[in-house]
């Protein structure tokens, strides 16, 4: 995610601590939260994917999603 996003969530995290959003914001903060898990999600998974196991016979086994 661009820095200037997570500065953006930053931001309005601030602001709405302080002196509350408006509507828009509210729906601006919501889609930047969505964009950031989502990206954060597939980082996970990708670092998920190159995990294996490795078996008390030495076979190794990579995860599997349940």
């Amino acid at each position: 995610m661009e820095h200037a996003k997570i500065e953006r969530i930053n931001e309005l995290a601030r602001k709405k601590k302080d002196l509350g959003l408006t509507p828009e914001e509210v729906e601006e903060q919501a889609a930047l939260r969505r964009e950031y898990l989502a990206e954060f999600r597939k980082g996970m998974e990708a670092m998920l994917d190159g995990v294996v196991l490795k078996r008390p016979d030495g076979t190794l086994e990579p995860l599997k999603k349940k």
